[in-house]
């Protein structure tokens, strides 16, 4: 009953007043109404009664014990000051960043941009953070400490690409502190460069001296959908060699096809990354290929296109260790998380 109110009353909002509005002011909006909630108590004490996830939806992952596997993606909570609100909207974990070394601006706005017809979203934000520092201060100000956080790491714009390994090292040291694990991402189509990380020989040295500079704290990397079949396989293979706690797939793609937004349209919002229901088949096959490589043991956090509680087992059947989310929050409301909970634990019971 909770979530069914809560959706029908998020729909009339979105669509009478956030699917007029920008979508990064619309970003802010909610964000403020999170941080509001993460700082109320009696407010995250009465959501968390309605929000809890069944104790049958616990999974051991990365030496922990979840509450649930299905967590919010990187890119919502960009400076980690939400956990306490969107924790008490179900969220298992939520994973914050991507955070940079030194504070950054970002792109020129405008840089979000809805695609509705395609349940999908175009960014180009460019890693805008306030730096590394700073999130630090928000995770020890954070009032749940029970709460799981992940925290994705990047490399400043105007860091050369040689320099990379610099800032990863410099954002690991200063946030491993407050971090349950750590991701490297170097998948972004957003920062100039950082995708071609992604090649072995680049990323090699970033992931062995940030897995140094983590001291303990596990560490995934977050790798592009765009990539070929045999590259995903390869870095697999580098991250089991290495001895990485896993790999978080996929980021957002620079596709465009196919999809039911007009071409006209999609050309006019102009470059980023596109994440979203378009991406669901791709990051579900780069998951089945990364488990087949990996064996059973390493974590696998599986992202990309994942709407429902049937997406979420999808992923779980397909290999995935946990599961994560982003671009359905804002068309679904504040309910999604509790509601993919909720469906969890039907199709358990079914036993399906």
């Amino acid at each position: 009953m909770f979530t069914r109110l809560v959706r029908s009353g998020y729909q009339v909002v979105f669509n009478t007043v956030f699917r007029r509005m920008d979508a990064e002011r619309a970003h802010h909006i909610a964000a403020g109404v999170l941080r509001g909630i993460g700082r109320c108590e009696p407010v995250r004490r009465v959501l968390g009664r309605c929000t809890r996830p069944a104790n049958s939806l616990r999974v051991e992952a990365l030496g922990m014990e979840f509450p649930s596997p299905f967590g919010l993606a990187a890119g919502f909570d960009k400076n980690a000051d939400l956990v306490d609100g969107l924790t008490a909207l179900g969220f298992g974990h939520v994973e914050v960043g991507t955070i940079t070394p030194k504070a950054q601006p970002g792109n020129p706005k405008p840089r979000l941009f809805r695609l509705v017809n395609d349940r999908a979203l175009i960014n180009r934000m460019g890693f805008n953070n306030d730096g590394a520092e700073t999130a630090l201060e928000n995770l020890r100000a954070r009032r749940n400490g029970q709460a799981i956080v992940g925290i994705n790491i990047g490399k400043n714009k105007v860091t050369a690409a040689e320099d990379a390994v610099d800032d990863y090292v410099s954002a690991a040291k200063t946030l491993r502190g407050q971090a349950d694990y750590l991701v490297i991402n170097v998948s972004s189509p957003n920062t100039p460069g950082l995708r071609g990380l992604q090649e072995l020989d680049a990323l090699e040295p970033i992931l062995r001296a940030t897995l140094e500079a983590a001291d303990g704290v596990p560490l995934l990397v977050k790798i592009a959908p765009d990539l070929a079949d045999d590259q995903v396989q390869r870095i697999a293979e580098l991250v089991r060699r290495i001895g990485l706690a896993g790999i978080v797939a996929t980021n957002t793609t620079i596709q465009r096809e196919p999809l039911a937004t007009s071409s006209r349209v999609v050309e006019a919002f102009g470059a980023g990354g596109l994440s979203g229901a378009p991406v669901r088949e791709r990051s579900l096959e780069v998951l089945k290929l990364l488990r087949a490589e990996l064996g059973d043991a390493p974590c696998i956090i599986s992202v990309g296109g994942v709407t429902d509680a049937y997406d979420v087992h999808e992923r779980l059947a397909a290999g995935a260790t946990l599961v994560q989310g982003y671009t359905a929050f804002l068309y679904e409301g504040p309910q999604w998380a509790a509601a993919i909970n909720r469906g969890l634990e039907r199709l358990r019971r079914r036993g399906r």
